[in-house]
């Protein structure tokens, strides 16, 4: 079984335990409610944007920036954990596997889920759009579609690296849910405590120094948000987060960033589960 048949496995999995189809249930309730709501705070009402898109992505970017990372470490948090706690992992290596195919086939597998899940959900919500909105962008929408499907792969990646490094699925959701309090709810919280130690109450008259400004973009949810404005730049105008001179704090970087928190926590993690003992 060579790395397409574990992929096609793993997706057949999320059929059968019905994770495909409750986590495509859960975008498509989502993003049917965010449709519906047209709303655009007054600090946006002169925006030049298209105003029933600007609405949309306005609606959808707090839930999505906290759903997506939830349903993605949901998701994945298992996918090797749970296999050597059951011990169906000997016989995944068994057909055989190297154990490279067997982490990242996982990871595009449950990439798979989560990608159709947000691609159905998101298409009812761009249909219903099109169908009652005086106008739309569909392709600005579209754009902001598979930004996400990339954000929800981050976060897939971060839970099956995790998962490959763990020995059980307890330690799995202990760590999934305490990556998705430091990047959800702990972040800020690091960074005011970090402004508090260097300088105290008094921020400096020039404003905070570049390098801290990236420190906060470091987060996958702020990168994810740069990123989306480097392809959609009218994003910016719903969004407010630090900017700099510095090139590293270009829309740009955003990606840079994304790549590198899905990429380092695979590659981690299979390392670790290289050297795991499997009885």
């Amino acid at each position: 079984m060579a790395l397409p048949a574990v992929i096609k496995k793993d997706f057949r999995d999320s059929i059968r335990s019905l994770s495909l189809l409750t986590t495509t249930l859960l975008f498509v309730a989502f993003a049917t409610w965010l449709a519906t709501i047209q709303w655009i705070p007054l600090m946006y009402q002169d925006s030049t944007a298209n105003r029933s898109t600007l609405a949309l992505l306005n609606s959808m970017r707090q839930p999505t920036v906290f759903m997506v990372p939830l349903i993605g470490l949901s998701l994945a948090y298992d996918t090797v954990a749970g296999e050597l706690e059951s011990g169906t992992i000997r016989f995944l290596l068994s057909l055989p596997n190297s154990r490279a195919e067997v982490v990242f086939g996982k990871f595009v597998g449950r990439t798979a889920v989560i990608g159709v899940s947000i691609l159905v959900g998101y298409t009812v919500a761009g249909a219903i759009a099109l169908a009652t909105y005086e106008s739309f962008d569909a392709v600005v929408f579209g754009q902001y579609t598979l930004l996400t499907i990339l954000y929800g792969t981050v976060y897939i990646g971060l839970a099956t690296g995790f998962s490959a490094g763990m020995k059980s699925r307890t330690r799995a959701f202990v760590g999934a849910g305490a990556l998705y309090s430091l990047f959800l709810l702990g972040w800020d919280v690091l960074l005011l405590l970090l402004q508090l130690a260097i300088y105290g109450n008094d921020i400096p008259e020039a404003g905070l120094p570049d390098w801290f400004k990236f420190v906060g973009t470091l987060n996958p949810s702020t990168a994810f948000m740069k990123a989306t404005k480097a392809v959609i730049p009218q994003y910016g105008e719903i969004t407010s987060y630090p900017e700099g001179s510095a090139v590293y704090l270009d829309d740009w970087v955003g990606f840079l960033i994304l790549g590198l928190w899905c990429a380092l926590p695979l590659v981690l993690g299979y390392l670790r589960f290289t050297t795991a003992d499997i009885q």
